[in-house]
This record gives C-alpha cells, structure tokens and sequence, in this order.
C-alpha cells in the first residue's frame, strides 16, 4: 500500500459555549470539553493519515482555567508523531471573551488514534517529519509518552521500555 502524504498539520475547530454546555456554574462542563477535543483531535489524525480513526487513548489532560457560558472556545490539534498504525496527537484550548476582549489558555492534552481500514483493523500511517524545534521537541518526547501509555495499558513492561530507562536513568 501507498501512503499519501498528510494534508495539513494543524487543525482548528471553534466552538461557543451555550446554556446546555454548561454546569450550574456557567462553567463548561468538562466532558463537553473533552468531546469537542476528541472531535479536533480526530480531524488532525483523519487529515494526517487519510483514513478513518479510532480513539485509543487520552492522557495528561489539565483542566488549568474554567471556560464561561458565552465564551468562544478555539481548539488546535496537531499530529506530533506517528508509530506504526498511531498517532499522537497535541491538543490545546483557548477561551476568549469577546465583549471583555480577553483571550486565555485553558486546556490542553494528548490524545492517540489508531488508523482503520474498512474492517476496522489498524493500517499504517504516513510517518512526521518535524521541523521547527517545538515540532522536534514533541516528535521525540513522543515515544516516551508513548511507552508510558503502553505500561499503563499492560502491552509494555516497565523493563522493556528503553526510552523511559535512558530517561530516569535506571
């Protein structure tokens, strides 16, 4: 099989946040937050590997600033390295208050997709060619989180992680 190139490396979806997104509070809920950054995140890995994909795994998500009933909330995601059929990918959340002229980051996390074919069975992935040094900064930190999300997983033992071993030194 060929692999096309990706389209493009960034993704941004903007969202406003109603009375329904919201809890007793006026603060978005966070498990709206969490769909609408699955939904960008699955666009960028869509856009990356041309094929359809499946959520395998949402980490290291903060939740750093609450979001208000009103606010416009803009997601970018990016792919920050691709495995074999996975990819990673980098997702961050801004707030802004039109009317106040305020604009703030609120959120921001990891999340895994794996690419599918019509079976739903894992297919490859055209590979990441960073660039700038914050795209090389999170292409080889990526293999780090990566081991860590395997153990957690229990796919990986601790031993046979050799990136995490270079890291801590053990």
């Amino acid at each position: 099989m060929t692999l096309k190139k990706p389209q493009q490396s960034l993704t941004e979806m903007n969202e406003l946040v109603l009375p329904n997104d919201t809890n007793t509070l006026g603060n978005l809920m966070g498990g709206r937050l969490l769909h609408w950054m699955d939904i960008v995140s699955a666009i960028a890995a869509q856009k990356h590997s041309n094929r359809v994909v499946v959520t395998v795994s949402v980490d290291f998500v903060s939740f750093s600033e609450s979001i208000k009933l009103g606010d416009v909330v803009t997601l970018k995601a990016k792919v920050t390295r691709a495995f074999k059929t996975s990819m990673e990918v980098w997702i961050e959340v801004y707030a802004e208050n039109i009317p106040e002229g305020t604009r703030k980051k609120c959120n921001e996390a990891f999340y895994t997709f794996v690419a599918v074919d019509g079976n739903n069975r894992p297919i490859p992935v055209y590979e990441i060619e960073p660039e700038t040094d914050e795209e090389k900064l999170f292409f080889e930190s990526a293999m780090r989180r990566r081991q860590v999300r395997l153990i957690q997983a229990k796919r990986l033992k601790p031993s046979e992680a050799p990136e995490l071993k270079d890291f801590f030194g053990f």
